[in-house]
C-alpha cells in the first residue's frame, strides 16, 4: 500500500513532505508508505496518476480524481486496476485483495 498526499483538494493538504507522514498517522492512522506530496489532476499529475486514471476511469467516464482518499486497487504487472470512490473504507476491499492473493 502506498499513499500519494495531495493538495488539490480545498487545501487539505497544507503539510511539506517532510510532516505529512507524522500528521497522516495521527490524524488517520496511516502506517504504509508515502510519496512526496503530488498532483494527481491536470497538466502536472504525477505519472502514475495518469495511467491509473486511463485504467481506471471513474464513473461516467471521467479521468478526474474527484477527492482525496480515492484508491485503486492494482494487480502486479498492472494487468488489472480497481478504482475504489473516497468514501470507501479500506476493510470493503480486502474481499478484493483476497482475491487477488488467492
Amino acid at each position: 500500500m502506498i499513499g500519494f498526499p495531495c493538495n488539490q483538494f480545498a487545501n487539505q493538504e497544507p503539510e511539506s513532505d517532510e510532516s505529512m507522514a507524522g500528521a497522516c498517522q495521527i490524524n488517520f492512522g496511516v502506517t504504509f508508505d508515502l510519496t512526496e506530496i503530488v498532483d494527481v489532476n491536470g497538466d502536472e499529475a504525477h505519472p502514475v496518476y495518469q495511467a491509473l486514471k486511463t485504467l481506471a476511469p471513474g464513473a461516467l467516464g471521467t479521468k478526474r480524481i474527484k477527492w482525496n482518499f480515492t484508491k485503486f486497487l492494482v494487480m502486479p504487472g498492472a494487468k488489472s486496476v480497481k478504482r475504489y470512490s473516497p468514501t470507501t473504507k479500506p476493510e470493503q476491499i480486502a474481499a478484493d485483495i483476497e482475491a487477488l492473493i488467492g
